[in-house]
């Protein structure tokens, strides 16, 4: 789900950029007046006496905008059920540095405005733009790894839940009591159909449509019936039973194949997988190549001229939005990521230094999307309106070349990010201090030209994404060996541990590497009855000489922090520390680097 998510949304950035210097073109062409006449174009539905109009912004604004915050909702839904947010210790950090990245630029930005006309624009730089982020780490490559985008993801999904609530709670500018009536009770009403267990999707569409209007005409800005109703979409993780039918399903259709037998096969695979997961699927390809870049199309064209230039570069609404994004952004994430590491309120995933951190910080100062969001409705002046637009693009602009310009020059120079009980900062072994011997479990010949020695948990799901790949390198090289080495992550994932000693309890009766696989095509189900079931596929008894595993398990986690591993996976590539993308091509290079050494 993550990796997909990060495709989708780094693939749309050149989407979303192009749309944007259309926007610039269009608002500074010779055409410029028509910009803003046909986005105040009106558009609307009338039944006989009854209207409802918007102009074409609006309906973007208010309307396709919507559908971005549900799929917002979907995201924070998923992540808190089955994904990373589930996780209160890796939840702290990220929700304390999104926190403060919102705190400190707010109080940049008032420290220029406060008691100005420009007061009301501090909402402004707050948010990050999830999109524009992805794509300039795509840019970055293996500089960024993995659990930094994990990181930052997660900062940007309660950034964005935060924003949406300051959206709600202080830029609405009157109530409707009689429409925020009629709101709750269309709420109530889809609570109702949620928990009879009714799913028709004409009627949540229904009642949804009517919900949106309503809350429009209420005065509170709709955005906040996207996400909540994209919280209120179920996700589930697949049940046994209907993987089970699943491939029944899947299995009859491939030994009698017939029309009838496809449907039911897609059907059962279909009911497999969450409404949530399916939803996502299908609407993060419309949000992020259509909905954002016409957003962006509709709202990011601002005059340039010379005046309006002099205006902007006095101005303490543009000058406070940029000093927000690019200094308040920085600052204000660094401390809420020191604090909570500090105070041992939470950890970070994977093996993540200072200067990587250092360098989402800085990027997480592009504010795009939510920010002229906001500028739409903090300011009514037209002056101050295209000043802050102004400032938000030289902000980001100069965000995303100091991100830039960190991850190149001092990502991996500072030390690594950890609560303050573990061990000090420390430069790290380059190579594997306990060689290969006769007690490792080894997947490959004897005689290998190269061998790999991965450090893993079997709860990790950077060392699940890897697995498939490491399994592919050796069916590709008969000449590659693989080495597994125990090193289970107690602090984040509680069934680590636990799924090792029964790994070593296989390795007993010579089927460790069937019980490897069978735990990472098992990932997200690995409680005690889970492992004694699989256990039982294996005639393996789980829970004998604990000890003996245990002790087994310690020898390898002993040599790994020897050898400076600090997170999962770590690898060393005939001995020597691995430090590139966790991808087939990258791992695939090394390989034969290694290779041609040998």
């Amino acid at each position: 789900m993550l990796r997909a998510f990060l495709r989708t949304e780094a693939g749309s950035t050149s989407v979303l950029l192009v749309a944007t210097v259309l926007a610039l073109l269009w608002a500074n062409s010779p055409w410029s007046e028509t910009y803003e006449a046909f986005w105040h174009t009106p558009m609307g539905i009338s039944f006989g006496d009854a209207a409802f109009s918007l102009d074409l912004r609006h309906w973007v604004n208010d309307g396709l905008m919507s559908v971005f915050f549900f799929l917002i909702g979907l995201e924070v839904s998923y992540e808190v059920r089955l994904g990373q947010l589930r996780d209160r210790r890796l939840i702290a950090v990220p929700a304390v540095a999104a926190f403060g990245g919102m705190l400190v630029p707010a109080g940049v930005y008032l420290l220029l405005n406060f008691g100005g006309p420009g007061a009301g624009g501090w909402g402004v730089p707050i948010a990050t733009d999830t999109a524009f982020v992805l794509g300039v780490l795509a840019v970055v490559g293996a500089r960024c790894p993995d659990p930094l985008r994990a990181f930052l993801l997660t900062l940007a999904i309660v950034d964005d839940v935060l924003a949406i609530m300051i959206i709600a709670i202080f830029y609405t500018a009157s109530l409707s009591v009689p429409a925020l009536l009629t709101a709750a009770v269309l709420l109530a009403a889809i609570l109702t159909l949620r928990w009879l267990k009714i799913w028709r999707a004409p009627a949540y569409i229904v009642l949804g449509f009517a919900l949106w209007v309503a809350t429009l005409e209420s005065g509170i800005h709709p955005t906040l019936v996207g996400i909540a109703l994209g919280i209120l979409v179920f996700v589930y993780a697949p049940t046994d039973h209907k993987l089970l039918l699943a491939g029944e399903a899947v299995q009859g259709f491939t030994s009698e194949p017939s029309a009838q037998a496809a449907r039911e096969a897609a059907r059962r695979v279909q009911r497999a997988v969450s409404v949530n997961e399916r939803l996502q699927l299908r609407l993060h390809p419309w949000s992020s190549y259509v909905i954002v870049p016409v957003f962006a199309l509709a709202n990011a064209g601002v005059s340039l001229d010379g005046d309006t230039l002099r205006a902007a570069a006095t101005s303490p609404v543009a000058i406070g939005v940029a000093l927000g994004l690019l200094v308040g952004k920085f600052v204000g994430i660094w401390l809420g990521t020191w604090l909570p590491l500090r105070l041992g309120w939470g950890v970070l995933p994977g093996n993540l230094v200072w200067g990587q951190l250092f360098g989402g910080a800085a990027v997480s100062g592009i504010g795009f999307t939510v920010a002229l969001f906001i500028v739409d409705l903090a300011f009514k002046d037209p002056a101050l309106h295209d000043q802050a637009k102004i400032g938000i693009l030289a902000g980001s602009l100069l965000a995303a070349v100091l991100g830039w310009v960190i991850f190149r020059m001092a990502w991996d120079r500072g030390g690594v990010c950890a609560p303050p009980d573990a061990e000090p900062a420390e430069e790290l072994p380059t190579t594997l201090t306990v060689p290969v011997g006769p007690g490792d479990h080894v997947r490959g010949p004897a005689k290998a030209r190269v061998t790999i020695v991965e450090y893993g948990d079997f709860e990790c799901p950077y060392c699940g994404r890897l697995h498939p790949i490491l399994a592919e390198i050796l069916r590709k090289n008969p000449d590659v060996r693989l080495v597994f080495r125990h090193f289970p992550l107690r602090t984040l994932h509680p069934h680590a541990a636990s799924a090792a000693i029964v790994a070593e309890a296989a390795a007993g009766r010579g089927k460790f590497w069937e019980m490897h696989d069978l735990l990472y095509d098992n990932q997200r189900f690995l409680t005690d009855a889970d492992l004694e079931r699989y256990a039982a596929q294996l005639d393996v008894e789980p829970w004998s000489e604990i000890p003996e595993r245990v002790a087994r398990i310690g020898v390898d986690e002993e040599s790994g922090r020897a050898s400076g591993v600090r997170g999962t996976p770590t690898l060393f590539i005939n001995g020597v520390r691995y430090e590139g993308g966790h991808d087939l091509a990258s791992i695939t290079r090394a390989v034969e680097q290694q290779r041609e050494s040998a």
